[in-house]
């Protein structure tokens, strides 16, 4: 059995997305072959917190801790709610005080490539002496925080150990980057670090395949596409939506906000009033300011649910009784490469889903391939309409459901089985 280190910054008490990806690993690895150590921070500051995914950590794994230096903690001294946010990334571009112009610059030209940049040199002291103490075959950096790849990189070079290097986003071209107000040789020492880490792992794993097209243009490092998925969990007990409930699970951020689809239910709703006393719109995590003024402005507000942050096994049960999932991705090229877990996770639900995000989407193919609902473009307005009208039929006849077809493939256990191949393939 290999053993591998995981260098996380997201584990355990963290809730959202950003855990779940390694947490599942770790739990799934011993199946094939792996033995999981996981390395983390002591105090780290998560924005999210869900105690319930510590349930899911094997008993016996071990998991080592180390202090951080967090400057979101001093951050919050100024502005605990901006802090949050930025930390989050959640980003307002309509309307950015003066202190958010600052924190924005300061994050991303005094800590390159982000805030925890502090953590690297503590880190490889620490694991250079663990490592040299303990039986280690590999170990994975997993990022955002893409400051844990040097950690990576450190060590390989320093004990020549392989490195695999996991890119759960992008790096340069995420779609917040450009909002870090970066100066010039800021911008030069992100894309020159970047192209260092990438030349310099022995595997690199990404979530998408637009993030490997990406990269293959900067690096021979070999490059293999293992994505985000699901959990298949014990039974949900639930009852479905009496109301043609759409649900969107996850933050609404300023620039996330379908104006198109608040548009089309809009004119539905004064078209016919049996749909406007039918629907149901219901959010699941943070929404910015901007997407409530746009429900406001559409009149839609009496048809909102705003159930705030809820934990991973509430989000569940919500995605299997809502009527329509909703997923919507920011209208820009550099979201391309973006797949948000939760879309694995409306798969396993087998409930229809609307998508919206820029054309040419890696979520496009994945909803294509396993007949998981339709796709739209910010700008399909009668075509949205068209499917919103088809589904609600479905809904007050009875009918309304999919037969997806394909989605095991995106099963944790599965995913688990293609990483632990790339670790037990990899030669000393």
């Amino acid at each position: 059995m290999k053993r591998a280190l995981i260098i996380t910054y997201y584990w355990t008490p963290a809730g959202g997305p950003g855990v779940q990806r390694w947490l599942k690993f770790v739990k799934y690895f011993r199946e094939f072959g792996v033995e999981p150590i996981v390395y983390a921070p002591e105090n780290p500051n998560y924005p999210l917190v869900d105690a319930n995914f510590s349930s899911e950590i094997p008993s016996d794994i071990e998991i080592i801790k180390q202090p951080i230096n967090e400057p979101y903690r001093f951050a919050k001294l100024f502005s605990k709610k901006k802090t949050k946010q930025i930390s989050s990334g959640i980003i307002s571009k309509k309307e950015i005080s003066a202190m958010e112009k600052l924190m924005l610059y300061v994050r991303g030209n005094f800590f390159i490539p982000d805030a925890r940049v502090g953590w690297v040199k503590p880190s490889v002291e620490f694991l250079s002496k663990y490592i040299a103490e303990n039986n280690v075959d590999v170990i994975i950096t997993t990022g955002p925080p893409h400051s844990l790849h040097l950690i990576g990189m450190q060590l390989k070079k320093e004990l020549k150990v392989k490195w695999i290097a996991d890119f759960r986003d992008p790096w340069t071209t995420i779609h917040y980057h450009k909002s870090l107000r970066l100066n010039k040789t800021s911008e030069r020492k992100h894309k020159e670090l970047e192209a260092l880490v990438l030349k310099s792992a022995d595997i690199i794993t990404v979530t998408s395949p637009t993030t490997k097209k990406e990269f293959e243009m900067i690096t021979e490092t070999p490059i293999e596409v293992i994505t985000n998925g699901f959990d298949i969990s014990e039974k949900i007990e639930f009852e479905m939506d009496s109301t043609f409930s759409i649900s969107h699970i996850g933050s609404l951020l300023s620039e996330r906000n379908p104006e198109v689809l608040w548009k089309m239910l809009a004119e539905i709703c004064k078209e016919n009033s049996s749909f406007k006393k039918d629907l149901q719109l219901k959010f699941a995590g943070a929404l910015s300011v901007e997407v409530k003024q746009s429900l406001e402005s559409f009149k839609l507000l009496e048809n909102c649910e705003f159930l705030g942050y809820v934990s991973h096994s509430e989000a569940l049960k919500m995605q299997h009784q809502s009527q329509v999932l909703l997923l919507v991705e920011i209208n820009s090229a550099e979201t391309r490469a973006i797949i948000p877990g939760k879309l694995f996770e409306y798969l396993a639900s087998k409930r229809p889903i609307i998508a919206m995000g820029p054309k040419e989407s890696d979520i496009e193919g994945i909803i294509t391939e396993t007949k998981s609902g339709k796709f739209f473009s910010y700008w399909d307005d009668d075509e949205l309409k068209a499917e919103i009208l088809q589904l609600y039929a479905a809904f007050k006849s009875g009918n309304l459901g999919i037969a997806s077809e394909g989605i095991e493939k995106y099963s944790r256990r599965e995913l688990t089985k293609q990483m632990a191949s790339l670790i037990l393939n990899l030669k000393k």
